[in-house]
Parts: C-alpha cells; structure tokens; sequence
C-alpha cells in the first residue's frame, strides 16, 4: 500500500521524471538519498514501470492529429494488427475498446495525403470512423 509520501513522489516524478533525487526529496520532506530509495522501491515493486517523453508531433511536421474508430467485421483480427505494425510511424497508440468500435487509433500524420492513404489501405482490412483534432 503506498503512504502519502510516495504518492507525491509519483506526483512530482510524472511532472517531471527528470527531478534530481535532491530536489525530489526537498518536494516530499525527504532527503535525497531517502527519495531515491524511495523512487527503487516503487521500481522494484512494479509501481514505476518507466519513464517516457513527450514529443511535440507538430514540431516534428505531423499536423494532422486523428482518432479513428476501428470496427471489424469478424472476431478475426489478425489482418487489421499485421496491418497496424507496417504503419507504426503514424500510430501513436492503438487501443482495444469496448464500445462503438473494437479499436481506437491514435495517429498523426504529416499531410491530408498521407491520412488518405492511409484510411484507403486501412480500408482494405475494417471499416473506420475519422474524427480530427481541432484543437487542444
């Protein structure tokens, strides 16, 4: 069971999984080694299963950001997940849903091109439903 302590340790950690264990520390009342401690224990005890980045998809020429509602005709899956491994460069997540679809795609694309491209080889597999981001 975590304490408030470690609590705010994932607090600060996942606005910043950068902080040095001496800054961590003085946000939870603990000294530096104490935090760091601390941050081992919820590694090993498979709390904290990583650390990642956040990219700015614009900034790397991806402005198109879209949802898209998968819906399969069969149980069969396999097709539509092979499908999805060759176009990893413009999935950002792949969820399995309950609900209107079987699965949610998060992707980004560079240009209305390539969306369209995509959807039409997509298209060979499922049936889709396109929702674009307007904004954030």
């Amino acid at each position: 069971m975590l304490d408030n302590t470690d609590m705010g340790i994932l607090h600060e950690l996942s606005k910043n999984s950068r902080i040095t264990m001496k800054e961590l520390g003085e946000k939870v009342h603990l000294t530096g080694q104490a935090a760091a401690s601390r941050v081992a224990k919820l590694e090993d005890n498979g709390v904290i299963e990583g650390y990642s980045i956040k990219v700015n998809q614009v900034k790397l020429g991806c402005f198109i950001h879209a949802f898209i509602t998968i819906i399969t005709q069969s149980t069969y899956h396999q097709p539509y997940l092979s499908f999805v491994k060759t176009q990893e460069q413009y999935i950002i997540n792949n969820y399995k849903i309950s609900g209107d679809g079987c699965y949610l795609l998060e992707c980004k694309f560079p240009s209305n091109e390539l969306l369209n491209q995509f959807l039409e080889d997509l298209n060979e597999h499922v049936n889709y439903k396109l929702s674009i981001v307007i904004n954030k």
